[in-house]
């Protein structure tokens, strides 16, 4: 028969934190890094030519995501900042933020990080950034955000799983 963990060994100590894959901030630049390469080493053609209605569509869409990050992200920073909470994952979480833009998402400051990078892409017309925004949600997902809510969810129980239940995680 399995015996049940002692919950004392399962709550967070005062300096433990979520153990993200890699600092997200550094994993989107090296997502654009490696983007800017592919272009260089395996050009391939942007889909949408470099002039035309299509083109000042793009550049607009380009601008809108790109402001519209800006404004997600800063939106969480200030949650958190007015929480007195670190944005930095390499610091313990102190307060759980959940009014605001994290009131509509649990993770805002990626969701700002991904429609910047989206913009970025089209905006450079990069085939390659806008092909490897798949692989980049996908590490950021299950590499940081899946060990943040775990950790979440022991630093601060019930009151983060209510949470969880109410707030949807990207949109």
């Amino acid at each position: 028969m399995a015996r049940d963990p002692d919950p004392a060994a399962q709550q967070p100590t005062d300096n433990e934190t979520a153990g993200a894959v890699a600092r997200p901030p550094l994993v989107f630049a090296a997502a654009l890094l490696l983007g800017f390469a592919f272009d260089h080493l395996l050009p391939l053609t942007f889909p949408i030519s470099g002039n035309g209605i299509a083109h000042n569509i793009s550049a607009v869409v380009a601008g809108a995501l790109i402001l519209g990050g800006v404004a997600v992200f800063a939106a969480s920073i200030r949650n958190f900042s007015g929480a007195a909470t670190p944005v930095q994952g390499t610091k313990p979480t102190t307060a759980l933020v959940t009014t605001g833009i994290h009131g509509l998402s649990r993770n805002p400051i990626y969701l700002g990080m991904l429609l910047i990078y989206g913009g970025i892409g089209l905006a450079v017309r990069s085939p390659w950034i806008l092909l490897l925004v798949l692989p980049l949600a996908v590490l950021i997902r299950y590499g940081v955000v899946t060990r943040e809510e775990a950790y979440l969810e022991r630093r601060f129980g019930d009151v983060y799983r209510d949470y969880k239940a109410r707030v949807r995680r990207w949109l």
